[in-house]
Order: structure tokens, then sequence, then C-alpha cells
């Protein structure tokens, strides 16, 4: 009863004018950034947190976090249109959405991404409400060593989720950890494979590397042969799954939202590894697994799923625990102090309206992100209709506007440039980028929680098997490699 008078009061706070107002400010922009590839939801806060110093603490964190979830919606549109995914954590929408757009069902890849972002968010936000505590308990229980075997588990997923040849998919791992180093060392500062290039002592974004390897890779794949993307809007036939549809992503959507939800409470986990996540698991529960990558519906609903209850979660240890579990939350941490809100198990016990009525103004904002994309899908679907020669100017300026908003500086253009080469020579070799990707994200905390494990445990590397949950997590990376290397596996994953 005490949850349900907590969840009242804070019903009650997010439901006046002003917080309506901000909440849909904030899921609009959010959807805006997510569309426009490059510019995320980490520039756009950044930009927008000297103008919430004026509004109510309630206000500002409910439009900040309107934007965050608010792009994990919009980040799918352009994943599945023109395969430019607008967050990283689209990048395995992707996958098979744009394959459902060139089979003249991007209507349905956008209705079924807006159905399982909405349905995994409300499921989110109930469990921020309801077990909170508990979870932040859990998150608490990880230590360096355990969130380094986790790492280390999605590496090995990322293994399973790429298909073609195990040795390529292993080499875009290593190349992925490879160009995660670029930059400065976190410990001592000295900068480590920038050639003497001080604009990559800061290290490569991670937006400038998918919009390259994804977005102008592919842009060069179709210029060669356009006109495989001219009969897309011819096939479009509606914009709504059918019953056969909702009956296949009932399944994927339910166990991407049980994916997200656990990865998102931990750092190091979050939104982008568990779409992987969730992908992976659906590719080795499909009955037909060469569907996926050709426009499995499944294959649309499950990352979706998991990507935003894992943006929805990860809103909890920062508001238990005071940890942002990403760069995001790291910005929504900054904008609590600055109004001397200290981040922590205090703020459910001293300012219960402010964590409800955040809680609640999540589930308010994802209605209303389906009432505002649902009408869009037809408008964003006839996008498709502009002749590829006409629409690729457009795309390479929004990528580039995305690049140089990220540092506002030129040289993040010609870094994009390059991955784009790097994509077009990926595609040519038949190497799937998408572990590349992977790796390049999780390489950086891969090596942090690796250091940290290893100095708290004085050099001893058993401390990886003696904790129970790293053992876990390391017995079940062992499990997926012994499995990947079967001779019956490799078999079904080499091209025909």
């Amino acid at each position: 009863m005490e949850l349900l008078g907590d969840l009242a009061t804070g019903f009650a706070a997010a439901f006046t004018a002003a917080n309506l107002l901000y909440c849909f400010v904030g899921v609009l922009l959010g959807t805006l950034i997510g569309v426009l590839p490059g510019l995320g939801p980490n520039a756009t806060i950044a930009m927008l947190l000297p103008f919430t110093f004026t509004l109510e603490p309630l206000s500002a964190l409910i439009m900040l976090a309107g934007i965050y979830y608010g792009a994990q919606y919009g980040g799918s549109t352009t994943a599945i249109l023109i395969k430019v995914p607008g967050e990283a954590s689209s990048v395995v929408t992707a996958l098979d959405g744009y394959q459902m757009a060139r089979q003249g069902r991007a209507g349905v890849a956008l209705a079924t991404a807006a159905i399982g972002s909405f349905a995994a968010g409300s499921f989110a936000t109930l469990l921020v409400a309801v077990l909170g505590p508990l979870l932040a308990d859990v998150a608490l229980a990880f230590g360096p060593a355990d969130y380094c075997s986790l790492i280390l588990l999605g590496l090995v997923a990322s293994v399973v989720l790429a298909q073609g040849s195990l040795l390529k998919a292993f080499g875009m791992i290593v190349l992925g950890l490879l160009l995660g180093l670029v930059g400065s060392d976190v410990d001592t500062g000295v900068e480590r494979f920038t050639f003497g290039i001080p604009k990559l002592a800061e290290g490569i974004p991670v937006a400038v590397a998918a919009m390259g390897l994804f977005g102008l890779g592919e842009i060069v794949h179709n210029l060669r042969d356009e006109h495989a993307r001219e009969p897309i809007a011819r096939r479009i036939s509606g914009l709504l799954p059918s019953r056969a549809d909702l009956a296949r992503i009932v399944g994927p959507v339910t166990r991407g939202t049980l994916i997200g939800s656990a990865l998102g409470v931990l750092p190091g986990g979050g939104s982008i590894l568990a779409s992987f996540a969730a992908y992976s698991l659906e590719k080795k529960l499909a009955t037909d697994e060469d569907a996926f990558g050709k426009g499995a519906i499944e294959g649309v609903a499950a990352p979706e799923a998991a990507n935003n209850a894992g943006a929805q979660t990860s809103f909890i240890p920062m508001l238990t625990l005071g940890l942002p579990s990403n760069s995001v939350m790291a910005l929504m941490l900054g904008a609590m102090i600055i109004h001397g809100i200290v981040p922590g198990p205090s703020v459910m016990v001293e300012q219960p309206t402010l964590f409800y009525g955040l809680v609640a103004s999540m589930w308010i904002g994802n209605l209303m992100l389906v009432v505002l994309n649902l009408p869009l899908v037809g408008l964003w679907v006839r996008l498709l209709s502009i002749p590829y020669h006409h629409l690729f100017p457009v795309i390479v300026a929004l990528c580039c506007i995305g690049a140089y908003s990220l540092r506002n500086n030129v040289f993040d253009i010609y870094l994009m440039a390059a991955f784009g080469f790097l994509g077009t020579l990926l595609v040519a070799l038949r190497c799937e980028p998408a572990p590349l990707l992977l790796g390049f994200i999780l390489g950086p905390m891969l090596e942090e929680y690796l250091r940290r494990a290893l100095i708290l445990s004085r050099g001893d590397p058993t401390v990886f098997v003696t904790r129970p949950i790293s053992a876990v997590l390391l017995a079940l990376a062992a499990i997926g490699l012994i499995a990947v290397v079967l001779p019956s596996v490799r078999k079904l994953r080499e091209p025909a």
C-alpha cells in the first residue's frame, strides 16, 4: 500500500501542466536526435544543462530523461529506413529492420520497433518503481572482476551473433578492441596509438565510428548498385503488424525486455550490450537461423525491446546509489547535483516525490512516444520514395552534421570518412562490422575493470574464478565458445 501511495504522489507530480510539457519536449527532442545520425543524447543533454538551471528539479530531470529514452525510439527509424543507426544501440536493429524495408515492410518494422519499445519501457519503468532497491543491491554485489567477466561474455555473444567465418568474427572483435585503445591511458594519461594527432587524445567517438561503418559504408554499397534501393517504396503495403506478426513478436519482446532490464542496471552492460544479447538469443532460439539478417521481424522486436528496457533500468543505480551506469546518467547526475540534490539511497527516503515523479513521467513519456511515433510512421516511410541518388547527399550531410556536432571539430568528419572506407572494405571482404563496433565500445570498459580487479587483488588473476559471479559469467562465456567452435555449428555458420 505504501508503494501505491508513493506512485500516486508521483503521478500527481508528473501530471502537472508544466511537467507534462517538459516531458513532451524531452521525448520529442529525443526522437529527433535519435533520427538524426550522430547527434545523440549526450551532446543534446550537455547543451541543455544550462537551460535547466531555471527549472524545478523534477521538471529538469523529466525533460532530460525524456531526451534519453526518446532517442532510443528515434534511433531505430534511420536504422530501419537507411541502415544508419541513429544510436549505437540501434546497430542490431538495422540488420533485419533494413532488410524488412527492402522487402516493402518498412512500416511494419517501424511499428514493431515502437510497440516493442513501449511494452519494454512500461515494464522496465514498473521495475524501477517496484524492484529499484533490490536491483540496486544486485548491482552493488558486482565487483570489478565481475564486470570484466560480464564484458567478456558480451564479446563472446558478438561472436555467436556474427555470421560466416568464425576467424573473421574473432578478427573483427580484436580490431574493435585495438581501436578502443586509441586515446589517453586512463591511469597515466599517456597517449596511445594517436600517431601524434592531438585530436585522437580523447579517443574515437562511438557515433563517428558507427556512422562511418554503417552509414557511409552502406551508401557506397548502394551507389554501386542503386537499383537495389529503388523498389523499396513500391512494395510497402501496410504500416501495422498483422496478427501473425504480433504473435511472432510477443516472445522476442518479452525476452528482450527481461534481458534489457537485467543488463541496463549494470555498469558496463546497458542498452548496447542488451540489444546484442537479445538478438543473439533470438537467433539461437529460432527454428530458422538463416532468416536472421534477411528481414526477420524477431530481429527488430527483440533488440528494440532490450535497448529501451536497458535505457529505463539504467536509472536505478544513478537514483538509488548515485552511480552512473553510462555517460548520459553521468550528465543526469550532474543535473541533480546542480539542483542541490545528493544522489544516493537518501533520494528515495528524503525526496520520494522527486523519485516517483520521475518514474511516473517515464511511463507517461513512453505513452507519448507511441502516440507521437505511430502516426509519423507514414511520414518516415515516404522518405523511401525519394530516389537514392537524391537521398544519399542528404544522408551524408546529416552524418557530417552529426559528426561535427559531437566535438565541434572538422577532424571527426574526416575520421568518419576513414571508417566509411573501412566499412566498405569489410563489406567487400565479407566481414561483419557489428562485432567490431561492440569490441570498440566495450574495449575501454574491459581494460578499466581488468585493471581495477588486478589492483584490488594485488595482481592475483585467480580473482576472476574465485568470485562466484565472475566464475559463472566466465563459465557461460566458455560454453558459448565451445558451442560456436563445434564442427556442426561452424558448418551452419559458413556461407553457402
